[in-house]
């Protein structure tokens, strides 16, 4: 059975994604780009954000589910 996503802001996607080695490279309005590597992509500043659009985050950055629920 797959994991199940959370329901989290953009803020709190950010600080999970930073515990993992995750830096913010900038911000603009509501959107904060992000960089690990080669790894390079968007979080919105959403509150919630959608489950798609975080799903698309954690396929960007090379993170699977479970690995992010264990950060939370």
């Amino acid at each position: 059975m797959p994991e199940k996503l959370p329901v989290i802001s953009g803020k709190e996607t950010i600080k999970v994604l930073g515990k993992l080695g995750f830096e913010v490279r900038m911000g603009k309005g509501d959107h904060v780009v992000l960089k690990k590597g080669f790894r390079v992509f968007v979080v919105p500043l959403h509150n919630p954000l959608k489950k798609g659009t975080l799903r698309k985050i954690l396929k960007q950055a090379g993170v699977s589910v479970e690995e992010f629920n264990t950060m939370l």
